[in-house]
């Protein structure tokens, strides 16, 4: 699997984090608004997170909008909406070296760079 970056290229974090890493990261860049993730894709990275809900932003104005806060999701609607609007994959999602990376947290993005330098 190729080491890379889901990101949304309009995202200031997203942008902020991606100029944060070591300059020759080798990391594929996907922008998910521009290039939707596919089915493949997206089991992928299920894989290797272990669940469609650690991989969805409930961040995501849609979220609230379409009142999925109120609803009790299953598995099935997380992977549903992740495939319908790019909004929903929490981002940046990092693929390095077989381990999945998950989310703009402080923690995160240092574990990333840490991945990266090594």
């Amino acid at each position: 699997m190729t080491n890379k970056i889901y990101h949304l290229s309009s995202c200031d974090t997203c942008r902020k984090i991606i100029k944060s890493l070591p300059e020759n990261h080798n990391l594929e860049l996907h922008d998910i608004k521009q290039t939707p993730i596919t089915v493949e894709e997206l089991e992928q990275i299920h894989q290797l997170s272990g669940s469609y809900e650690a991989l969805f932003s409930k961040k995501a104005q849609l979220y609230k909008s379409l009142g999925l806060k109120d609803q009790n999701l299953t598995e099935a609607d997380f992977k549903k909406y992740i495939l319908e609007h790019y909004t929903f994959l929490s981002r940046p999602v990092f693929i390095i070296d077989g381990k999945i990376y998950i989310g703009n947290s402080k923690q995160n993005v240092e574990n990333v760079i840490q991945a990266l330098t090594k």
